[in-house]
């Protein structure tokens, strides 16, 4: 049947370019060889690829041998953006990055409601205004991931809680749908998913190969989480909620949470308490340029605040090195960038000490690759690492409420 066929042939074309992203110059026998196709499958299937700009030909082996010398192939992307989105508590983020994570450009703006309806109009206006931009330039859109500050519920794509920005049990796929159908873009993919999870992803789609795996990635902002790549794939656990390593318990009955607990870790590490115990807060406001100021000035009390968060965090990666054996764990958001060498190195030292009490050797520990980006570049790299792994779950913007 036609529709039978245009399935094969759909996933055909997207395992020959997964092969591709692990196998960069590899040639069309190769192709066939490690995919089980035809030469003849092949040889088609990569000539639409190659004339849609997914993949570029390049100079021919010498190999020495009479006959028809193999041809490399590698991705390309010629004419191809994905787009990226952070919805933080304070700012919005938008990046359009090329499919190999070069940033082409960057924007961002303070969020202007907390309101669900009038930030998801704010962030569709931003990415439609950047995406009209790389339009301009002849770019063509293939995708929109979005990484917000809480769980989503990976069965109804509902946004479960956000505490930082005061959301509970929010469709953001409904409202992102209807937005983007205004702004023209009803066909372009959205995809939406918990801000760690997404810079998580970025480290593994955006790398060379081969990727660190099971990888870590601890985000560390307002909030606190983490994104989990295990056996190359996202762990999300049962719903969806994996990695909300912010609200684990560091200290029993210890500080107030924004979740309503006791003692959680992002009430140690959060960058609000780091704020506070700086004098950089306010009015639940964080005054970020007293921050960085303080800490360019090498201001002692500011240096012990995000040292003593560090020493927390150390013990929160400590946790994450027991549960998950990762061999690598990332660290990345704006606390890290802030508090520089004073957070990691008091965190690292926590970890080290940790490992050298059990006679272990701990996980290697990195800073994000993207840095303050991590997020929004992972929301392009969730986008495109979806179209390559559609058996994989991946949330989209035209679901459909269960009730």
């Amino acid at each position: 049947m036609k529709g039978d066929q245009a399935l094969v042939k759909s996933i055909n074309r997207i395992g020959l370019l997964r092969l591709l992203r692990e196998h960069a110059g590899i040639s069309r026998a190769g192709l066939s060889e490690r995919s089980g196709l035809t030469r003849s499958t092949v040889s088609l299937l990569i000539k639409e690829l190659i004339d849609e700009g997914w993949l570029v030909e390049a100079d021919a082996f010498v190999t020495g041998s009479v006959g028809r010398r193999p041809t490399p192939l590698r991705l390309a992307g010629k004419e191809m953006v994905l787009l990226g989105v952070d919805l933080g508590p304070d700012a919005v983020q938008v990046v359009a990055t090329s499919i190999h994570g070069e940033i082409l450009e960057a924007t961002q703006a303070a969020l202007r409601s907390k309101d669900p309806d009038e930030a998801c109009h704010q962030l569709v206006e931003m990415a439609t205004a950047l995406s009209a931009k790389m339009a301009r330039g002849g770019l063509r859109l293939l995708g929109i991931g979005v990484g917000l500050h809480g769980p989503v519920d990976k069965r109804s794509g509902m946004l479960e809680f956000a505490p930082n920005i005061g959301w509970r049990h929010v469709e953001i796929g409904r409202r992102l749908g209807a937005e983007l159908a205004q702004a023209g873009l009803a066909d372009v993919p959205v995809y939406y998913h918990n801000e760690a999870d997404l810079a998580a992803v970025g480290e593994t789609e955006f790398c060379e190969r081969p990727v660190d795996d099971p990888l870590v990635y601890v985000s560390c902002g307002v909030g606190v989480g983490a994104g989990i790549i295990l056996n190359h794939a996202l762990f999300t656990g049962a719903s969806g909620s994996a990695g909300e390593i912010g609200h684990t318990t560091l200290v029993i009955e210890g500080q107030p949470c924004s979740c309503g607990r006791l003692g959680c870790a992002e009430a140690y590490i959060g960058l609000k308490a780091i704020a506070a115990a700086a004098g950089c807060f306010q009015d639940d406001v964080i005054d970020r340029r007293a921050l960085r100021a303080r800490m360019s000035s090498r201001d002692p009390a500011t240096r012990a605040a995000f040292a003593k968060a560090g020493s927390y965090l150390g013990v929160l990666l400590q946790n994450a090195w027991t549960t998950f054996n990762p061999q690598v764990i990332v660290l990345g958001g704006e606390t890290v960038t802030l508090g520089g060498d004073t957070l990691l190195d008091a965190a690292t030292e926590v970890l080290s000490r940790y490992a050298q009490r059990a006679g272990l050797t701990a996980p290697v520990v990195k800073t994000a690759r993207y840095s303050d980006l991590a997020t929004a570049v992972g929301g392009a790299a969730y986008a495109l690492h979806a179209m390559l792994n559609p058996h994989q779950p991946a949330l989209h913007s035209q679901y459909v409420p269960t009730s």
